[in-house]
């Protein structure tokens, strides 16, 4: 699979940067739930070891509904929620893969759907990387 390798990305005005260490072949998913369809999220789960805020942690924004787990971040500038704590991980972060300098050059498997719509009775994730 490869080893991690440290991957910059942020938020569209460039306020939030954040680098990520990854291998660029991890699985990625697109949730169906009514935040992540209207932002067009695009999760790449990772442990909070592996992920660090670079600038602009003064730029976000908070926003929680629902059940109040999930701690969801924008830009307060450009509006963009480059990576948030999902509520299906409270121990790391969803990086939105679109953020990712490279996102079209990484060699990501295929996007898998996530039932968000239906999350209590889809919220085993096997897949999620705990390194």
């Amino acid at each position: 699979m490869g080893s991690f390798k440290n991957h910059n990305g942020g938020c569209h005005c460039g306020a939030v940067r954040f680098e990520v260490q990854i291998t660029g072949h991890e699985e990625i998913r697109e949730c169906t739930c009514s935040i992540c369809t209207k932002t067009a999220l695009i999760h790449l789960i990772v442990p909070k070891s592996r992920f660090k805020i670079l600038q602009g942690e003064d730029a976000l924004t908070h926003y929680k509904f629902n059940k109040g787990i999930a701690d969801h971040m924008f830009c307060k500038h450009c509006g963009v929620k480059a990576f948030y704590i999902p509520r299906s991980n409270p121990d790391g972060y969803s990086v939105n893969a679109r953020c990712l300098d490279e996102w079209g050059d990484l060699p990501f498997k295929i996007v898998e759907p996530f039932d968000g719509k239906n999350w209590e009775q889809a919220k085993s994730i096997a897949h999620l990387s705990k390194e």
